[in-house]
């Protein structure tokens, strides 16, 4: 979203837990010149900001903590069905075409669901 919109959106990203940046993440992030390494996770809880005009949420789970934690919000929460691709077995090319097609998935959704705001040069 970041790498689309830079700061004219406010974006920021959680789990419902915190876990390390997964090393197939990075790699197919840095195929297309995203460096993800250094990204911190952090939950819910650790937020900095509890205001949000939108939540997207990418697991059944997520949203269930979102919906629960926007009762008193004016919160939109959207659940977009995405495969988690740490579940795909197989030989490394298989996997990483998992997150690739991850990826590349969730792209065109943020692309179409915010296509009103002006397209980046990517």
């Amino acid at each position: 979203m970041r790498s689309l919109y830079g700061s004219r959106i406010f974006v920021a990203s959680a789990g419902v837990k915190p876990i390390d940046v997964d090393g197939f993440a990075i790699e197919v992030m840095d195929e297309i010149g995203l460096d993800i390494e250094n990204h911190l996770a952090r939950s819910f809880d650790e937020l900095e900001d509890s205001s949000f005009d939108l939540i997207v949420c990418l697991s059944k789970t997520a949203q269930a903590h979102a919906n629960e934690i926007t009762r008193t919000m004016a919160s939109d929460v959207e659940y977009w069905i995405t495969v988690d691709p740490s579940g795909v077995e197989g030989n490394r090319e298989m996997r990483l075409n998992a997150y690739r097609q991850v990826r590349d998935d969730l792209y065109q959704k943020i692309r179409s669901r915010f296509s009103t705001s002006p397209h980046p040069l990517v």
